[in-house]
């Protein structure tokens, strides 16, 4: 379990950073939020909680489709976000800061609990997950949306061959153990915590998430923004002015040759979605 330091540190990355996650991540994950939800059967008048919420790109579907929503984070600054976008769509959705690893609520209380791109960055991922279980009824549903296999990501791809064009030796993101994006990228693992969790009727289903971007540059705002982790990586390369200027150089070139005559390029990666009973 992460010291209340490092929980602190980590809450301030995710404040630095939401603004600008909500304007270039969340917008481009809506659908894939319906996506999760649609597998998972939520219901209107369900009581729907999202853990690791962010601004929204599960709970404003999960509002839409007529949940009563608790969107949780550890970021008030995502939760903000998350209430401006529920207000501007006359959508009523609750907001508390909280921790998914120790969830203040009680137990068997939601008809469904999910995560998206959320749960699988904790620490310590099965609990985060035995925490959702525990909160959701007895016939209840959990639902869990992350990135598959790292290797098949175009995004991350693209980003580290456009920083070796500074750096030569970057290899990207260690294999074992994985960043914390991809400790599920395994469907079979993912499917173990669920059921060591101790949910049943467990499903796996890897999908292709597509997102279209005008250019190199939107890419970079995109993926920067999108995760603390990013930033922490090309701090650690120590990359000057110029040879960040240098990465978004050769990743708008990359994205040029990928879109071709189109007018805009199409960057794909895989999802796992995992569904389970309680």
């Amino acid at each position: 379990m992460a010291t209340t330091s490092e929980r602190d540190d980590t809450r301030v990355a995710w404040n630095k950073i939401a603004p600008g996650y909500d304007r270039t991540n969340t917008p481009t994950q809506l659908w894939l939020g319906n996506e999760g939800l649609r597998r998972a059967e939520v219901r209107a008048g369900q009581r729907f909680l999202d853990v690791a919420s962010g601004s929204g790109a599960l709970s404003i579907p999960a509002a839409r489709l007529g949940a009563r929503v608790l969107a949780t984070d550890q970021s008030p600054v995502m939760l903000e976000l998350l209430t401006a976008r529920a207000r501007q769509e006359g959508l009523n959705i609750e907001t508390r800061v909280m921790d998914g690893h120790v969830l203040e609520l009680d137990d068997n209380h939601f008809d469904m609990a999910g995560s998206q791109f959320g749960v699988m960055l904790f620490q310590n991922m099965p609990q985060g997950i035995r925490e959702m279980v525990r909160v959701v009824k007895p016939g209840g549903r959990v639902l869990l949306t992350a990135y598959g296999d790292p290797h098949q990501i175009d995004f991350l791809g693209f980003l580290i061959s456009a920083v070796q064009s500074v750096r030569p030796d970057f290899n990207g993101p260690p294999p074992d153990p994985p960043p914390l994006p991809f400790q599920p990228a395994d469907p079979e693992k993912l499917r173990t915590k669920f059921v060591e969790a101790g949910l049943k009727n467990v499903t796996v289903e890897t999908i292709i998430e597509s997102t279209e971007f005008a250019n190199g540059r939107e890419v970079w705002d995109w993926i920067i923004w999108s995760n603390p982790i990013v930033e922490m990586v090309l701090g650690g390369l120590k990359l000057t002015d110029d040879e960040r200027g240098m990465v978004q150089q050769t990743l708008d070139k990359i994205c040029r040759e990928r879109s071709g005559s189109s007018s805009c390029v199409k960057l794909s990666n895989p999802v796992n979605i995992g569904v389970g009973t309680k």
